[in-house]
């Protein structure tokens, strides 16, 4: 059984006058803040959030009134977390956002070292060309652009085009590696048709020379038909995981990892009147309704109610549970990959 972690030593004034003279210079006890660096059991100022695609679709078409694609660069509504506020963070390590192109805009070009990852959320047919390839963009599609990958986005359709960036920003950002670029152009030059990656990463196939690479996923584009199908096919024979009920993480078809070597996304389905058992991670995780209703209970004291483009955050280590209304399909991302690779990633899940 673990103790709990000793009280802080008392501050006495001989104590005091010590701190004093070595914070000239640049010296601190670590003694007065070790209870607080190193603590049991993970400690955030990430909050439970919800937001509510109405109100966020009513404030981006308010934005889109007020400034165009080409002057902000990007037309995007940060969805702050109430713990993070004034930080652009949905959780501690993670940025996300809403993005509004209109029709005839583009949104354009540039690079930059952040890893990124647009989830549609309405609209269909607008594109995202990533290095040379586009592709149309439809509900529900998950696309990547991975770091210092030129991409733009356009809408040649007669509606708006709204989708959910996540990118890794604070974490490039904390390691001091930022790096970004503009494109001459405001959209790319197109050097390969489209659906180019997925014939030659995307069908069980490679090209003969081609090496592995630590970076990301190859192919950028993983249309919302193709996972749906799969889950419904996979929901004729099971099993159903007591915490997730059917769920399934995209990746690298050439590694089999995550697509994103900071980013993980998940797709999971949740049948009518299922309701999942506690679970909680380590990894903060923003879920996206897709379709159905539900509600979802986020520790003691915190659930949502949600419908289809609804989102919400799920704080590190806080317990989580899923309540299907309908045929429920939820879409998450997380840090996953990072925790995992330095050994940090801790699940709790009940079972019984």
């Amino acid at each position: 059984m673990s103790t709990p972690p000793a009280a802080p030593p008392a501050e006495t004034p001989e104590r005091l006058a010590f701190y004093e003279r070595i914070s000239r210079k640049h010296l601190a006890p670590l003694w007065t803040s070790l209870s607080r660096l190193v603590t049991p059991e993970p400690v955030s100022a990430c909050q439970p959030a919800a937001w509510s695609f109405a109100d966020i679709r009513a404030a981006m078409i308010e934005a889109g009134g007020l400034i165009s694609a080409r002057e902000a660069e990007r037309r995007v509504l940060i969805l702050e977390n109430p713990g993070l506020r004034g930080q652009s963070k949905i959780t501690t390590d993670l940025y996300a956002g809403v993005q509004l192109v209109l029709p005839g805009e583009v949104a354009p070009a540039h690079r930059h070292a952040q890893s990124a990852l647009r989830f549609v959320l309405e609209g269909d047919g607008a594109h995202t060309a990533v290095n040379g390839e586009r592709t149309t963009m439809r509900y529900g599609d998950f696309i990547i652009t991975p770091p210092m990958a030129w991409h733009d986005h356009g809408n040649e359709t007669d509606h708006p085009m709204f989708w959910l960036d996540g990118l890794d920003i604070p974490i490039v950002q904390f390691l001091d590696a930022s790096f970004s670029e503009h494109h001459d152009e405001d959209e790319q030059p197109i050097a390969r048709p489209v659906g180019d990656s997925h014939a030659r990463f995307g069908s069980n196939l490679l090209p003969v020379d081609y090496r592995t690479a630590d970076g990301g996923s190859p192919v950028f584009n993983y249309p919302y038909a193709r996972t749906r199908e799969a889950l419904e096919r996979m929901r004729q024979t099971g099993p159903w995981d007591p915490c997730h009920g059917l769920k399934m993480r995209y990746t690298n078809p050439v590694t089999g990892g995550y697509p994103m070597t900071t980013i993980a996304a998940f797709i999971q389905l949740l049948p009518k009147g299922f309701v999942t058992k506690p679970y909680r991670s380590t990894d903060a995780s923003v879920f996206v309704a897709v379709e159905g209703r539900g509600r979802t209970r986020i520790g003691a004291d915190f659930s949502v109610d949600w419908q289809p483009r609804d989102i919400f955050v799920v704080p590190s280590w806080k317990p989580v549970t899923h309540e299907a209304s309908d045929d429920a399909v939820l879409f998450s991302f997380s840090d996953r990959p990072i925790q995992q690779a330095l050994q940090l990633f801790r699940e709790d899940r009940t079972d019984a």
